[in-house]
């Protein structure tokens, strides 16, 4: 906190706002009281220089590109930690002792199954459905399978309801592919890690089992701390919204899930993938680098640059290295497509185009090229990506509840419309 005053006039009246620091990052001005002072409202499409609330969770400094889970970088975690202990720490607020991570792990893992009843509800979709279709609606229909916890007012079921959430969006999105193919769901077994079993219940058919390879497997965990969270983005703010209304954890989870489908936000590495299929081979690369040049093309490279990162995004350096290992680990290096991204990855390090304006490979350029690699269709790349995020939703879920100055969102508007007028009846119309 600061005693710093922003002054603010209008019409010859003279306003003042406190500023408020946050331990890092950069200052806000506190206009709470704007609209009462003032009788003004501010106006900021897409809320992009507005603070919606007070968050310890994650941090980002897209200028150096940074990210912070709790204060630990990125890089760090994503090197020497584990996806459950990512999510514990996102949870809790501090990393685990031994005896806590295994008393988590261990509830995390036996809560994976599904109520049997599911099995029904996911059958109740047609097969051609997409996987995000079903995951948005077996994760809004938990609320009617586990009344037990959804009183968000009660700590302990608020608790239980992040617990299984967790537990279970591995299982509802693996079923999720399972049933857009035709096969069997494989249910999850205890003694396996959280990537693991995922693996397995996505690959493993009643003829024979899935080897897990623990190549695959770290990579699996990677994805899922990379993308854990990102903090006031669209779909956390969905969320957050959501649950600003006193809605049950499930139904506000899977309006984050609804939130995320959208191709600007969580379909980016799946379009990223589908515009190296279009490219084709290395020899076409020049033609699109020259159309993505082209202001009057509509063409762009999807997969370079991010929307907050003005540096090169933190989380696909470790991608980056991860996809090199998978590569290598399966043999598929003479892959047209992954030859065209190592390729356009090349130029876009070199080229002074791309590195006046910083479009650096995003984490979204290599996820996609690692989980296509590993045997997952493009349709399956939202899927994984909310799996990995019900963590943060759920952190930051948690967060707003115990929040003593949490309000019910209700953003405001600048009208355009109409001025009052009086109804005309029809036969005078």
């Amino acid at each position: 906190m600061t005693d710093r005053i922003a002054k603010l006039e209008i019409d010859g009246n003279s306003y003042e706002f406190p500023i408020i620091s946050g331990s890092v990052g950069p200052d806000v001005i506190d206009i709470r009281s704007l609209y009462a002072q003032t009788g003004h409202f501010t106006f900021d499409p897409g809320y992009t220089s507005t603070g919606s609330t007070e968050s310890a969770i994650t941090y980002i400094d897209g200028g150096k590109g940074t990210l912070l889970y709790r204060g630990y970088p990125i890089e760090q975690l994503a090197d020497k930690s584990s996806f459950l202990e990512v999510a514990y720490l996102l949870l809790k607020g501090e990393l685990p002792s031994k005896e806590e991570f295994d008393v988590f792990s261990d509830t995390v893992t036996r809560h994976t199954m599904l109520h049997q009843q599911m099995v029904k509800f996911f059958e109740g979709f047609r097969r051609d459905a997409h996987p995000m279709a079903i995951v948005c609606g077996a994760v809004g229909a938990m609320s009617a399978f586990y009344h037990d916890s959804t009183d968000i007012t009660d700590p302990e079921q608020r608790t239980i309801a992040s617990h299984r959430l967790i537990a279970k969006i591995p299982t509802i999105v693996a079923w999720a592919y399972k049933y857009s193919i035709g096969q069997p769901f494989v249910y999850p077994r205890n003694d396996l890690d959280y990537a693991s079993n995922f693996l397995r219940m996505c690959f493993a058919v009643p003829a024979e089992d899935y080897e897990v390879s623990p190549t695959i497997a770290k990579a699996m965990d990677r994805i899922f701390t990379l993308h854990a969270d990102h903090e006031q983005n669209a779909s956390t703010s969905t969320v957050r919204l959501a649950g600003s209304s006193h809605a049950n954890p499930f139904a506000c989870i899977a309006a984050g899930v609804a939130s995320l489908w959208g191709p600007a936000h969580g379909g980016a590495n799946e379009a990223c993938l589908q515009m190296l299929r279009e490219i084709g081979t290395v020899d076409r690369i020049p033609e699109f680098v020259a159309r993505a040049k082209d202001k009057s093309d509509p063409f762009r490279l999807m997969g370079f640059g991010h929307r907050v990162y003005k540096n090169f995004d933190p989380r696909a350096t470790v991608m980056q290295q991860t996809a090199k290992e998978v590569l290598a680990e399966l043999g598929v290096a003479n892959n047209p497509t992954l030859q065209v991204a190592q390729e356009l990855e090349r130029i876009a390090l070199e080229d002074e185009y791309f590195i006046e304006k910083k479009l650096y490979p995003n984490v979204d350029f290599y996820s996609g090229i690692i989980l296509d690699a590993i045997g997952f269709p493009t349709e399956m790349f939202t899927a994984i990506f909310a799996l990995a995020r019900t963590v943060g939703w759920t952190s930051q879920w948690a967060e707003m509840i115990e929040d003593p100055k949490q309000k019910i969102g209700r953003p405001r508007q600048l009208y355009t419309g109409a001025t009052s007028r009086d109804y005309v009846e029809i036969s005078k119309r």
